[in-house]
């Protein structure tokens, strides 16, 4: 963590001034609250555009990652965007902006359609399973996107049985379009001041699976 602490000075000194960039500090700690909180102390007093909350999704248990948000949350500037690294599911990202966090990276929505796997508002549908091989319905009929409105489950299986580079495409295309649906969903309802609700209904769709 100390590392990370003088890396981010010398980061500051280096880049603070750049036109056109904004360089973050990365909050370091693992699990440890005294850590966390003193990381984030000092990279709020060094002046960063906007402060970053890094190692965590890692493998630890959701429990911990929200736990640890909470323990920093308090020390990080109001005014400045907040970032948490490498996240990550559905779930996590909106128990996470409930805890404080603006901005998120993440590889799963893409890796998940490389490997037969969609997003959606019903949860996470696996397009390998045989099941689906003769499923007519789309990933989603309601949806703006059209891989998940306008293939049929069936063809989507076939085409991740089949290797099929389509298939990666598509499912990839499919779950960026839900994640970018899912934060203008939070985005409206934290300005209707109604997040809380959004996110039981969010919730509520998943729990209904694969047999919606």
């Amino acid at each position: 963590m100390r590392l990370s602490l003088r890396w981010a000075e010398r980061s500051r000194k280096a880049f603070r001034e750049c036109e056109g960039r904004a360089i973050f500090g990365i909050v370091q700690g693992g699990d440890d609250r005294s850590l966390r909180v003193e990381s984030a102390k000092a990279l709020t007093e060094m002046d960063f555009h906007g402060l970053a909350v890094g190692g965590l999704a890692v493998g630890e248990p959701q429990d911990v990652m929200l736990a640890m948000i909470e323990t920093v949350e308090p020390h990080l500037p109001g005014q400045k965007p907040r970032y948490l690294m490498g996240v990550g599911t559905p779930d996590d990202i909106l128990q996470s902006v409930a805890r404080g966090i603006d901005m998120f990276d993440c590889v799963m929505p893409t890796r998940a359609g490389r490997h037969g796997l969609a997003y959606t508002r019903f949860g996470r549908v696996n397009l390998k399973n045989a099941k689906h091989a003769s499923d007519p319905r789309p990933l989603d009929p309601e949806s703006n996107c059209p891989a998940a409105r306008d293939y049929s489950r069936a063809y989507l299986h076939h085409l991740v049985k089949s290797g099929e580079i389509l298939a990666m495409m598509l499912l990839t295309w499919n779950n960026l379009a839900y994640y970018q649906d899912m934060m203008a969903g939070a985005r409206k309802a934290i300005a209707e001041e109604r997040y809380a609700d959004y996110v039981a209904e969010a919730k509520e769709g998943w729990a209904k699976g694969e047999n919606a």
